[in-house]
């Protein structure tokens, strides 16, 4: 799959089968983190990857699921298998790291998709809790907790209405509003 079609692809999952994603794929994504623009070259993000299964709950219990949606926490029965939390080393750098983050988690997330692995990105997050939790150290600033696992369901785009909220039909189909490109693009100048 070339890089455009798998953007093209790529939705956000809350819903996972329940088989293991293997570590080298966890690995991989990673490296392809690893490999992200950084600002100055700093490269203060380090990466905690979860996938011991007595360890799952421990990093689930501290998600906030879906606000948009009654029933957006997904059961036992489908939670993810594997975590990768991108952290920043507040000894490398402790401020103006958003982007360098931002880059690190596309990258993870298109590197996961090309597996076919699906993914769901937290800010969102009870963050003393999955220090304590997971025994991050205090130098470690927990930016963003990404969720992984084989997808148990298929969300589907929809022309923006109005509203950017998400939703699901009477078939549970998950949709996903997103604002048309003739709507945020611009070329030389902004006309309103």
């Amino acid at each position: 799959m070339k890089v455009y079609e798998t953007i093209l692809k790529r939705r956000t999952i809350r819903r996972f089968k329940q088989k293991k994603v293997p570590y080298e794929i966890l690995e991989r994504c990673v490296n392809a983190a690893r490999l992200a623009p950084s600002a100055a070259n700093m490269q203060p993000c380090e990466y905690l990857i979860v996938d011991k299964e007595e360890l799952l709950d421990k990093v689930f219990s501290t998600l906030h699921w879906a606000g948009y949606i009654s029933d957006g926490r997904p059961s036992r029965s489908e939670w993810p298998k594997a975590y990768i939390i991108i952290l920043v080393n507040k000894e490398v750098k402790d401020k103006g790291f958003e982007h360098d983050v931002g880059f690190a988690a596309e990258n993870i997330i298109l590197t996961a998709l090309e597996e076919g692995i699906g993914s769901c990105c937290f800010g969102a997050v009870d963050r003393g809790l999955l220090r304590q939790n997971l025994s991050i150290p205090e130098k470690y600033i927990i930016d963003l907790v990404i969720a992984l696992g084989y997808p148990n369901e298929s969300p589907v785009e929809e022309p923006f209405k109005g509203s950017v909220k998400y939703w699901k039909d009477s078939s549970g189909v998950l949709h996903v509003p997103k604002r048309r490109l003739n709507d945020i693009l611009h070329r030389n100048v902004i006309t309103s």
